[in-house]
């Protein structure tokens, strides 16, 4: 892939050879089978060519463009003045309201611009803003029909909630003395070459039965996640959203980080300090839909259906009971970009976790929709190529002003070029998720049993995706753990998580199998799955039972919107054994960069010993997942010779296995060809265990080969 290496990530850059066509159709040199859809290729190419033509002429550029939240919204001046603007074309009359004009519509009248864009300008008095902060504030407007609505500031970067009072938001003008500010006190820390993604929500980030909080995910998460060895944190459920029990996935306040944890200078405070131990913080952006309130919310903001969104049917998810952006709509580009680069410069995020890039590919929206991996499934009427463009307008602007930023696609359907450069046709993201191995464990958990586990499959599946575009791989997310299913370690102990976690107890075969398989599980998907890992919070010690957020139907429990990180601190229970697998598992991929090396070489998947061998990045890497048969002297191939010493092993008792393997052995590697490979080694492998070894003289880091 040193082609799409070579090539810049901007529709504005030439490819990185120059036989390769600047038209968008140079993803065909990476994958034949997008030849027939090369007029596709090319119309989308140039219609985000075109929108930066317009974009360059009509804004001076998409340096400028993006930064609206510095022309919309509340504009506070040096000598504290504020400027409101809000793009409300289909009202008639407009007012700003507040606690400091004691809520009267005629104190503060607004002016409307021939773009439909409504302004006013309060001058400071003695220095100090008309608006106090954290003072609460709407807009008034008046429809064609005569009816008058209020609503929040679109742009508003603080919203809060009093659920005694009303489950409606207030806006709030967030404008701290600069001696409150948050300052930021490190630089952002360079692109990983391995993402090692730790994916966290703050509110469930404490055991105890509330909401957490910014500063307690600050002092009790991040040195967690740091001793574990994961270098990305991606952060759900920050935009500011009405429901909680969404996940975060009905914004209603796109600049507003939800106040449900604290203030935006606490989460401020949170980025810097992960930052400050080299760690990358993504924020999980959703632009796939918004949610369909109205007083609090984007929708029907100026009494039209169709400001920011599609109107109609077009305008409306089905299935999410949400609204349908118009990628195409010159000020919906605005606000979108403006959006990201507002966490960008604001909160010192580090990139983006795009949600449901699905529905914003297809005018299906996926719905409905099976995908069989056919290229003409990715093409033609069904694909919006406005929302296509804007993933596309998002990638350039992104990763144009911050070289360093990453970003992550959440596609289902495969499309391809997804994760390739822009300038060779592709949509510019760094990464995509590797949906279906998750689906795979849990289904494999809950139909099949140990005997029937196919290795094939399950290599296939792990390995199974698009060539040179880069994929996170993960055994399982928040989708697996929410209510209705249950996380893979529930899936494999069930009841007796309950009863015999102790180490006081008997270690029972169901406790022993579920130990055992949740660490192979995780390694095998760290080894095959993909160039980054992802891990959800508190699945890395097994985390029981489910996930389920406060509401009517469970009675407004936070019983389970939690996560009990007291079971790792407690020594006398078995979770803590997982939890320092995670960390030696992530600790060694740092050390041998696995994920950033080529894709593993599978030597043997033998169905009947139920032993899978594979290498990468130098590594040996053997998995006996036989329900009793232990092997002695078990013979595998190799294609380096030398001494091999294990790295990483599942049954040490640190791990909560049994010790069977002395770590002090050297493999000594026989000239002979074995399974494809050069050499061969013979190996004690233990029943469900797996060992990872290195050639002696292999350096740590180092993805060729030994030193010389």
């Amino acid at each position: 892939m040193a082609l799409n290496e070579a090539s810049g990530n901007s529709v504005t850059a030439q490819p990185g050879q120059s036989q390769v066509p600047a038209d968008g159709t140079g993803v065909v040199q990476l994958d034949p089978w997008l030849a027939p859809f090369k007029d596709g290729l090319r119309s989308r190419f140039s219609k985000a060519q075109n929108w930066l033509k317009t974009i360059n002429e009509a804004e001076g550029g998409l340096e400028k463009f993006s930064r609206g939240f510095e022309k919309f919204g509340f504009v506070v001046h040096d000598n504290g003045d504020i400027t409101y603007r809000e793009w409300a074309p289909n009202a008639v009359e407009a007012s700003l309201i507040g606690e400091f004009n004691d809520w009267r519509r005629d104190a503060t009248p607004m002016k409307k611009n021939e773009f439909g864009v409504w302004e006013v300008g309060l001058p400071a008095a003695d220095g100090r803003s008309a608006i106090p902060h954290n003072s609460k504030v709407k807009i008034s407007m008046v429809l064609p029909s005569g009816e008058r609505i209020e609503r929040l500031p679109v742009w508003i970067t603080r919203a809060t909630q009093d659920l005694s009072i009303s489950p409606v938001y207030d806006a709030i003008f967030w404008n701290p003395p600069k001696e409150a500010r948050y300052v930021f006190k490190h630089p952002r820390p360079p692109k990983p070459e391995s993402a090692r993604v730790y994916e966290a929500h703050v509110g469930i980030s404490t055991p105890e039965q509330r909401i957490g909080t910014y500063k307690e995910f600050t002092q009790n998460m991040l040195p967690r996640i740091k001793h574990l060895g994961y270098n990305v944190i991606q952060l759900m459920a920050v935009m500011e959203h009405a429901y909680y029990a969404s996940f975060g996935y009905q914004i209603n306040s796109f600049f507003a980080a939800s106040s449900r944890y604290g203030t935006p200078e606490e989460l401020k405070e949170l980025v810097d300090t992960a930052h400050g131990l080299g760690i990358v913080v993504l924020l999980d952006v959703v632009h796939s839909h918004a949610s369909k309130n109205v007083l609090d919310g984007l929708n029907e903001f100026d009494g039209s259906d169709h400001l920011y969104f599609h109107a109609g049917a077009k305008g409306r998810h089905e299935l999410w009971d949400s609204r349908l952006f118009n990628y195409g709509h010159h000020e919906v580009l605005r606000f979108l970009l403006s959006n990201l680069r507002f966490w960008m410069d604001e909160y010192n995020i580090d990139g983006f976790r795009f949600d449901g890039v699905t529905s914003m590919l297809y005018t299906h929206h996926g719905i409905g929709t099976g995908f069989s991996g056919g290229y003409h499934e990715y093409f033609g009427p069904s694909v919006d190529e406005d929302g296509v463009v804007y993933l596309m307008l998002a990638n350039e602007m992104l990763h144009q002003l911050y070289p360093t930023c990453l970003t992550v696609a959440e596609d289902v359907s495969g499309m391809p070029a997804l994760c390739l450069a822009l300038s060779l046709g592709g949509l510019g993201f760094d990464y995509r998720l590797a949906m279906a191995i998750p689906d795979m464990w849990i289904k494999l958990l809950k139909e099949k049993t140990d005997e029937e586990w196919d290795l094939g499959h399950i290599c296939f599946t792990l390995t199974n995706r698009r060539h040179g575009e880069k994929t996170i791989g993960y055994a399982e997310s928040h989708d697996q753990a929410l209510v209705g299913d249950k996380t893979l370690m529930m899936w494999l102990c069930d009841k007796e998580m309950y009863t015999h976690m102790s180490v006081l107890t008997e270690l029972t075969p169901v406790i022993d199998r579920g130990l055992a398989l949740h660490k192979m599980i995780r390694l095998i998907t760290h080894g095959l799955g993909g160039e980054g890992y992802l891990n959800f919070v508190g699945n890395e010690f097994g985390h029981p039972e489910w996930l389920d957020f406060p509401r009517e139907g469970n009675c407004h429990s936070y019983w389970y919107a939690r996560r009990q990180f007291n079971l790792i601190d407690d020594d006398l229970l078995r979770y803590r054994f997982l939890n320092e697998f995670d960390s030696k598992m992530q600790c060694t991929e740092e050390k041998y960069g696995w994920l950033h090396s080529p894709q593993a070489y599978i030597s043997l998947k033998h169905e009947g010993d139920k032993v899978v061998v594979f290498e990468r990045a130098g590594l040996l890497w053997i998995f006996n997942f036989h329900h009793s048969t232990s092997y002695a002297d078990y013979r595998v191939g190799v294609e380096e010779s030398g001494t091999y010493r294990i790295v990483l092993n599942s049954d040490r008792s640190d791990y909560g296995g049994h010790n069977r393997i002395d770590e002090s052995t050297k493999f000594f590697t026989t000239t002979f060809d074995w399974n494809g490979r050069k050499n061969f080694l013979q190996v004690y492998i233990p029943t469900r265990t797996a060992i990872v070894s290195r050639p002696q003289g292999l350096r740590p880091g180092c993805r060729t080969g030994l030193l010389i």
